[in-house]
């Protein structure tokens, strides 16, 4: 316990998920928490998203641990809301932000989706990570961490073209894929960027994970391509295909756990790396 004792953390899309797992490990190791989620749907992402119900639960969950939440509706797309509500967050944790985990995104599947779709993944999932990074800059110090969630879909399709049960379909999975790869290409030169400060940004790329975003209709689909309406037990059956070990996905537990390394001074001289949580699935591309 403390491994991050008394740091300020930023988690983007920290209402459920992943971003909610991040949150709560980190204020179960000492971290007072900065939760923002959009906290409502995106037209041409066909799951639902977050509610301001799950966001105010997710900071009951943080001050449940004894540290401090602070909590706000933040579309990652909107620069001056996102600025101004990091402003007055810092304010309240008395000036200082030591962690940024750039975790919101969103994947809109299907190839019968308008254009748009393409437009929403990449700003959310790209654009959305620039923007956090951009407007915590100016309140980072040595010894900051910056963590930005990638994928591993994105960094095979980045390798070659997405097959059946591999890769997101449509505008938006392209969109998506598009956005995760320039992710890793970021990260990467963020952290050069900031090594003479002794900031560091590393991108922490999974596999399947069992959030929402994966037990969702449109992604049995893509995992099921051959039938019409598949359950979520159709789709348990082709989620081991993305990785050779042989499971179905990974816990948002398993990414919480290499974020909190990030997240602390254990990692003081780890920077620009890839961090992939994904059961083996790389190794076969």
């Amino acid at each position: 316990m403390g491994r991050v004792q008394d740091k300020v953390v930023l988690v983007t899309g920290g209402a459920r998920g992943q971003g909610r797992s991040h949150a709560v490990k980190l204020a179960e190791e000492g971290a007072d928490i900065i939760l923002f989620d959009i906290c409502h749907d995106i037209e041409t992402n066909k799951y639902p998203l977050a509610t301001p119900r799950d966001l105010e639960e997710a900071g009951l969950e943080v001050e449940k641990t004894g540290r401090r939440a602070y909590t706000a509706q933040v579309d990652v797309r909107d620069k001056e809301r996102l600025t101004r509500e990091l402003a007055n967050a810092i304010a309240e944790f008395g000036g200082r932000l030591d962690v940024v985990v750039a975790n919101a995104g969103i994947c809109p599947l299907g190839g019968d989706l308008p254009i748009t779709a393409f437009a929403d993944a990449f700003d959310v999932d790209f654009v959305g990570v620039v923007n956090t990074v951009h407007a915590a800059l100016p309140y980072l110090k040595s010894g900051a961490s910056i963590i930005t969630t990638g994928s591993i879909a994105g960094m095979i399709a980045a390798t070659q073209a997405a097959s059946a049960g591999v890769g997101p379909t449509g505008p938006g999975g392209m969109g998506y894929n598009l956005a995760k790869s320039f992710v890793d290409q970021y990260t990467k030169a963020l952290a050069l960027q900031l090594a003479p400060l002794s900031i560091r940004a590393n991108a922490v790329h999974p596999t399947n994970v069992n959030t929402p975003m994966l037990q969702s209709e449109p992604m049995y689909r893509v995992f099921r391509p051959d039938l019409e309406n598949p359950t979520a037990e159709d789709a348990l059956l082709a989620f081991p295909a993305m990785q050779p070990m042989p499971i179905p996905y990974i816990e948002p537990e398993d990414v919480s756990n290499v974020v909190c390394f990030l997240a602390s001074d254990e990692s003081r001289y780890v920077t620009g790396l890839q961090f992939k949580v994904d059961a083996g699935a790389m190794l076969q591309f």
